[in-house]
């Protein structure tokens, strides 16, 4: 970008996303200076982005375009501030969302037991094979599945990477990290070992909340509440008293209940506390027990406590020290063992109805043995009530006992509890009421972290176990891995002094199967992208970072999980300040999601309206705000195409004036001029504090605002006189008319890169984008305040146009006379403009008096020649 640029005789749009992306690429306009950021001793120098990595499992949506817009305005502002900006770019690429992409894009599923193929094909590649069944997917060795995930993931980040191209990202294209990339997978895997070190992670046996569809543990962080259709069934367990009476939506638990549950204040049922009762069809003795979380006013007032039908279910069962009868397998059926408690003969009789069955079919099962004892009172009664669900799940979770791995979150440690709100506390959330669903979040918190997954495209959990003489796993002697071995696969990696034919032997060892959570390798991003213990001259100079920049749905699992890691590894924030988005919402104002169906790819609108008007679109909405979008209607965005290529038309038409040999602020001289320079110089400190304060709306708002006063009225009154023969007048227009074009142009930068990049290759050596950003300084010269003089004087002209329209004329219409009444300053302003006045008016005589308010009066248009008249 050494060489000025010719000026086109037809400014476009068309073209300008290739034309200046690749210039940029190649002459490396965006890379971070290490040599120098890590050189400089003052930190403020560097500003560090921690980016979201989208993932990477089909398509970006016109979310990521609202969102990402955002973050890439805040890099390009602190770029022309001076700042060595640390932009990365990551791709979240491992966990199920790419699992499910590469079942339905190449028609096969993961069966561990399988061997690997060295010369497997896939069925079919391409297609999205999305309505298939698993029954009906070719079944592949993990490592065959494992490498079709590689082979995909790349792909598609590749076309990630050119879409954020297109749109003109600035990032640093050479910072770029995967999410299972052995970087990555060195990185998570040594921090969860220091986790275990420090005794933050551990593996217990406890009640899972479980998605039978995909076979894997769910954290609380990954679950929503659906209203769903359910049946309360009016049960009656047999006391020495006569029956006793619950209502229960789950029925097939009953071979599951340990116990009866009722308030401890609840008059009705404290004769019974302390007694047993039996369970109907199956036999079974169980307590009647008190405690706080009964409702009195739901059902009967009394519950069975089941093993486990809900969280509840585990709360009761864990304080109240119950047995666990646990009947739901992992996928989602009775298990065919009965409990040890059933047992008399009917008892087992009737759960061996149920063995093997669907929850459903066993409801049904249940619900008829129930009416055969004569257990079942009156009519079911339907009701809707909140289900819980995996957040990628169309089943309802069910809640098994499984072998997990947990990672202090300060659940159940009140000190690290208060020290993640502390920590909240000194961020700086943009907007602030955001931090509130970050307390909420944190305050809420019923249990530990669960990591682990039943999963194959993730970083394995780097864990073996021993195994006893008869071959059973010794869970409570894990054996780790050294640091210096990182990255392992346990399944496929020999345990530190053994090797793999002493694998599932007994007096041998056993690989752990499952992998991370996602969000535990994606808490790490600060540490993936700084080089955590991989680069520490990086790390130091980078971390904690200035920015994160996310959604605001991702609160709770993104920001907390990140938030927690960087408290547990170093002791602060991983950040200073945290920039929450909005949603997009439909033209029903309705979340746009993939579940729902209205989303729309951004692929299309950016061809078809340019990227810098679609980053207006984005910029026009604050942080926090939902923004609307229509396809069918982008009203934004067609504003935003019409100001990309006003700052296109503008630039050509003021250049077109000669450059005067200097550009000293002294050479400006007339008040018109010095005026909107002022008023430029406020539109400039205002900007700026905006975008100091994470307020881009604001600042492109304030600066549209001066840019259609300055391009509808200023560069009116002013180019009579730039067109004019050389003297002090013209001169000093023209140097004000360029100064304002540069200002203008940095202004919008951040918003508009391709556009004012163009325009700025007109006259200016080098990139705007690492021009400095403009000063109210710079804008401002040894003069009296006159800002008001352009004001008044686009009413004036306001004025003298209605007029002219008013009496059916030409704008071009010569004028004999005109008289503008107005207070006194307005005058006074008036009539430092009056030659600008009557040049763009076309008035021979204008004279000023003395209003109440400022008015164009008595204006007397020349007579229309005869000639004219004919035409």
């Amino acid at each position: 970008m050494s060489a000025v640029n010719p000026v086109p005789d037809k400014p476009a749009l068309e073209g300008l996303e290739a034309k200046w992306g690749g210039r940029w690429q190649s002459e490396g306009a965006y890379l971070f200076d290490r040599a120098n950021a890590l050189s400089a001793t003052d930190r403020d120098c560097i500003y560090s982005i921690d980016t979201p990595p989208p993932t990477a499992s089909g398509s970006l949506h016109i979310g990521h375009v609202f969102s990402y817009t955002h973050t890439d305005i805040v890099a390009r502002y602190h770029r022309m501030r001076g700042q060595y900006v640390f932009y990365p770019m990551g791709w979240d690429d491992n966990g199920l969302p790419t699992e499910r992409r590469v079942q339905n894009y190449y028609g096969v599923r993961c069966d561990p037991s399988l061997p690997y193929d060295s010369a497997f094909t896939p069925p079919f590649e391409g297609g999205d094979n999305k309505s298939s069944k698993a029954a009906d997917q070719l079944p592949v060795s993990r490592r065959n599945f494992i490498e079709l995930c590689e082979r995909l993931t790349v792909e598609d980040e590749k076309q990630f990477e050119v879409l954020w191209r297109s749109l003109g990202l600035s990032v640093d294209w050479s910072q770029t990290y995967r999410t299972i990339g052995t970087e990555s997978l060195h990185t998570s895997q040594l921090a969860f070992l220091r986790n275990i070190e420090r005794g933050e992670a551990y593996q217990a046996m406890a009640p899972t909340l479980w998605d039978v569809t995909f076979r894997t543990a769910v954290a609380q962080a990954e679950l929503e509440d659906r209203e769903q259709p359910g049946t309360y069934h009016r049960v009656s367990f047999h006391s020495a008293n006569g029956p006793v009476y619950i209502e229960t939506t789950r029925p097939e638990l009953l071979p599951a209940c340990v116990a009866l549950v009722a308030h401890p204040d609840d008059e009705r049922y404290q004769p019974l506390f302390g007694t047993t009762v039996t369970t109907p069809v199956f036999g079974v003795e169980v307590p009647v027990l008190a405690h706080h979380l009964a409702q009195p006013d739901k059902g009967t007032g009394i519950a069975m406590i089941c093993t486990f039908g809900d969280i509840t279910d585990v709360v009761w069962w864990r304080e109240l020290d119950l047995p666990n009868r646990a009947i739901i397998g992992f996928d989602g059926r009775i298990v065919s063992e009965a409990p040890d408690a059933i047992t008399t003969q009917a008892g087992k009789a009737a759960y061996g109805e149920l063995a093997g069955k669907t929850i459903f079919s066993a409801k049904q099962a249940v619900v008829e043995l129930l009416k055969e004892s004569g257990d079942l009172i009156g009519d079911p009664r339907q009701i809707t009530h909140p289900v819980k669900f995996f957040e990628k799940g169309d089943k309802p979770l069910e809640i098994v006992s499984t072998r997990q791995w947990y990672v202090k979150n300060g659940a159940r440690d009140e000190e690290l509890r208060a020290r993640l709100i502390e920590l909240g506390k000194e961020l700086d959330w943009h907007p602030d009421f955001m931090r509130v669903r970050y307390e909420n979040w944190v305050g809420g918190l019923s249990g530990d972290w669960l990591i682990s997954r039943q999963r194959f495209f993730g970083v394995p959990i780097p864990i073996w176990y021993p195994l006893d003489a008869d071959g059973n796993p010794v869970f409570d002697q894990p054996i780790l891995p050294s640091v210096d071995s990182l990255p392992v696969d346990p399944s496929s990696d020999a345990a530190p002094g053994f090797v793999e034919s002493q694998r599932d032997q007994p007096g041998g060892f056993v690989g752990e199967h499952d992998v991370m959570d996602t969000w535990m390798t994606s808490s790490l991003t600060p540490q993936l992208a700084g080089g955590w213990m991989r680069d520490p001259e990086l790390f130091d100079a980078v971390y904690p970072f200035d920015l994160r920049p996310q959604a605001q749905d991702i609160i709770r699992t993104w920001l907390f999980s990140t938030v927690l890691r960087s408290q547990l590894e170093h002791g602060v924030a991983p950040w200073a300040h945290a920039a929450i988005s909005g949603f997009i919402v439909d033209p029903d104002r309705k979340k746009m999601s993939k579940s729902k169906g209205n989303v729309v790819t951004p692929v299309d609108i950016l061809e078809q309206h340019g990227s810098d008007a679609v980053r207006y679109w984005a910029a026009s909405s604050r942080l926090g705000t939902d923004a609307a979008f229509d396809p069918q209607n982008p009203t934004q965005i067609k504003i935003g195409r019409r100001l990309a290529i006003k700052i296109l038309n503008a630039a050509k038409f003021i250049l077109g004036f000669e450059a005067p040999a200097s550009d000293d602020l002294a050479l400006v001289t007339q008040p018109l001029d010095r005026s909107m320079l002022e008023q430029l110089a406020a539109v400039v400190a205002d900007a700026t504090d905006a975008l100091d304060g994470y307020d881009h709306a604001r600042a492109l708002e304030q600066t549209e605002t001066f840019f259609w006063v300055f391009c509808d009225d200023y560069l009116e009154l002013v180019k009579e006189r730039a067109y004019s023969t050389a003297g002090p007048e013209q001169v000093s227009a023209v140097v004000a008319l360029r100064t304002a074009l540069s200002t203008l142009l940095r202004l919008f930068a951040p918003v508009a890169p391709f556009a004012t990049e163009e325009a700025w290759s007109w006259f200016n050596e080098g990139t705007v984008h690492l021009a400095p950003w403009p000063t109210a300084a710079e804008l401002t010269g040894e003069w009296a305040d006159e800002s008001a003089v352009l004001s008044f004087a686009s009413q004036a002209l306001t004025g003298i146009r209605r007029a002219k329209t008013d009496a059916k004329a030409s704008q071009k219409t010569l004028v004999d006379s005109a008289v503008i009444a107005g207070p006194d300053e307005a005058i006074a302003a008036l009539r430092l403009a009056a030659d600008d006045l009557k040049a763009v008016g076309r008035i021979a005589d204008l004279r000023f008096e003395s209003g109440d308010v400022l008015v164009v009066t008595d204006i007397l248009l020349a007579p229309i020649p005869q000639t004219e008249e004919a035409r």
